[in-house]
């Protein structure tokens, strides 16, 4: 797999989804964040993710209405480590009637570079069925919105290439 790099003036232009600062019981034996930290942060850019295109807790409960995840590929780039401040921000690639694509990207602020990117495909859910069903209106709009700024960027997102919507 090529290596892969991110300017991070680049990244810091998507909506930020997420910061944190990592905390002590996030480290691992090799004296930085466990991978399991990273989806864990990367779970929490995608419900930063969701505020942008109003899958918010009210539409879940009014609409009964949702997301599950269906794939992810991570990869890791830099380390991060205990008491480095992180931001992730996001990035909409494409979507169907039913699915998103979407690429985080975490900044380490205190290396100043691009730690790790966090690939998903998620689908819209009918919480009552617990089915994929379509987008509704209220959510493709803000959902089309970003994909279409974010198709605009003059820099390909770097995905693994087997993903889709």
């Amino acid at each position: 797999m090529p290596r892969i790099h991110l300017d991070i003036n680049l990244v810091r232009k998507l909506p930020t989804t997420h910061t944190a600062t990592i905390p002590g019981d996030y480290l691992d034996d090799m004296g930085h964040m466990n991978v399991m930290w990273y989806t864990h942060l990367f779970s929490m850019a995608m419900g930063g993710m969701f505020q942008l295109i109003g899958l918010t807790p009210e539409h879940v409960q009014q609409r009964h209405g949702g997301s599950f995840a269906l794939e992810s590929h991570i990869r890791y780039l830099s380390e991060v480590r205990v008491g480095h401040s992180i931001q992730v921000h996001t990035r909409l690639l494409g979507r169907s009637s039913k699915r998103y694509h979407v690429l985080h990207a975490m900044i380490n602020d205190h290396k100043q570079d691009v730690a790790a990117t966090f690939e998903a495909v998620g689908a819209y859910i009918d919480m009552r069925t617990r089915r994929m069903a379509a987008f509704p209106p209220e959510i493709t709009q803000p959902l089309d919105r970003l994909i279409a700024e974010h198709q605009q960027l003059a820099w390909p997102a770097p995905v693994c290439g087997i993903m889709r919507p």
